[in-house]
C-alpha cells in the first residue's frame, strides 16, 4: 500500500497516488512516500514515477539484506533495520527498512511492524515542519527513532544476562546450557545489525553524499555516537555471555566430578564387603572362637563395619572427600 505525504506550500497533505509534477526540477513540493508491503504496481510507481534504479528496487523488494549504503544518479539507496518489539522468543528479530533519499523526496519501503514510521505517519500530517526541513532531516527523524527504540530492548537484554549469571550459583540445576546459547545467538544477531548500521551512519555523518548538508550530518553524528555505544555494548555483553558459558560448563564439570567421586568412594568400600561376603557363603568351616552361624554373622557384620570406618577415616585423612 502506498501513501504519500506531501507539503504544498505551508500544508501538508495525504494521497495514495504520485503526481509526476512533484518531479519536477523547479517543484517546489517536498513529499514522501511511505510504501508497505509492496506489490507489482508499487514497483511500477518506483520505476517509471520516481525514476529508481531497477537494481535497487529488486533490492528493496527483496528478502532481508543486511544495513548498506549505495549512490545512484539522483538518490541515495540506505537500507537499515529496526527492532522488532513483537518478537516474543528472541529479544532481537529485527526487520530491515529500504530508504530512497532524492532531492525533494524520501520513499521508505517495509513491512509494517516499525514503530518509528508508524509514529511519524501519524503525526506528519498535522506537523508541516517535518516536510519543511527537507526530505533528509525526516529520514534523520525516522533513523533517530529507529535508534531509540533499540535501548529498552538493550537494557532488558542485559537485565536478562544478569539473571543467569545468578542462576549459575544460585541455581544451576534450573539452567539449561541452551538458554546461554540462545543468549549467544541474540547477540551475535543484534551485533551482525549493529555494526554495519553504525558504518552506515557513519558515512551519512562524515557528508559523503551531496544529499546530506553540514547540518544533517550534524544531527547523524548523534545517531552515529548512539550505535557505536550499542556497538561497544554488544561486544561486552558477548563477553559476558562467553563468559557464563565457560561458568556453566565448569560448573557442570565441577558437580559431575563431585558425583563421580561419591560413587567411587562407595564402589571402593564395597569391594572388601563383597570378598568377606563371599568367604562367608563357601562351605568352609569358621574358627571356634567365632561360635555358631549366629555369632559367625554378627562377626562379619562387625569386620565389615571395622573395614568401612578404617577407610571411611583414611579417605578423610587423605583429603579425598
Amino acid at each position: 500500500m502506498l501513501t504519500a505525504y506531501v507539503k504544498i506550500d505551508s500544508r501538508v497533505e495525504v494521497h495514495h497516488e504520485i503526481d509526476t509534477n512533484w518531479m519536477d526540477d523547479d517543484s517546489h513540493v517536498v513529499f514522501w512516500v511511505d510504501i508497505v508491503n509492496p506489490e507489482a504496481d508499487d514497483a511500477r510507481v518506483m520505476r517509471e514515477v520516481l525514476g529508481l534504479h531497477d537494481l535497487a528496487i529488486e533490492d528493496a523488494l527483496g528478502e532481508v539484506h543486511q544495513p548498506k549504503i549505495e549512490s545512484y544518479p539522483g538518490f541515495l539507496y540506505v537500507i537499515l533495520h529496526g527492532i522488532d518489539h513483537e518478537a516474543s522468543e528472541h529479544a532481537f528479530a529485527t526487520h530491515d527498512v529500504d530508504f530512497f533519499l532524492g532531492r525533494n523526496f524520501l520513499v521508505t519501503v517495509h513491512d509494517g511492524r516499525f514503530r518509528s514510521l508508524a509514529r511519524i505517519a501519524e503525526i506528519c500530517p498535522r506537523s508541516e515542519h517535518l516536510l519543511a526541513e527537507g526530505p533528509a532531516a525526516l529520514m534523520h527523524r525516522i533513523v533517530d527513532l529507529m535508534v531509540d527504540h533499540y535501548r529498552p530492548e538493550v537494557d532488558e537484554f542485559d537485565e536478562w544476562i544478569d539473571d543467569i549469571e545468578k542462576q549459575i550459583f544460585e541455581s544451576p540445576a534450573r539452567l539449561h546450557i541452551r538458554d546461554i546459547l540462545e543468549l549467544k545467538r541474540d547477540v551475535v544477531s543484534l551485533r551482525r545489525v549493529t555494526v554495519p548500521q553504525r558504518d552506515v551512519v557513519g558515512r551519512l555523518a562524515r557528508r559523503e553524499f551531496a544529499l546530506v548538508d553540514v547540518e544533517m550530518a550534524y544531527r547523524f553524528r548523534d545517531v552515529y555516537d548512539h550505535l557505536v555505544r550499542l556497538t561497544d555494548e554488544t561486544m561486552m555483553s558477548q563477553d559476558r555471555i562467553t563468559s557464563i558459558l565457560e561458568a556453566h560448563v565448569s560448573n557442570v564439570s565441577n558437580r559431575l566430578n563431585e558425583v563421580m567421586k561419591v560413587l567411587t568412594v562407595i564402589a571402593t568400600i564395597f569391594m572388601p564387603l563383597t570378598v568377606l561376603t563371599g568367604m562367608f557363603g563357601m562351605n568352609v568351616e569358621f574358627p571356634r572362637f567365632m561360635g555358631g552361624p549366629q555369632a559367625q554373622f554378627w562377626w562379619i557384620v562387625g569386620a565389615m563395619l571395622a573395614i568401612s570406618g578404617t577407610m571411611l577415616w583414611w579417605f578423610r585423612k587423605r583429603d579425598w572427600i
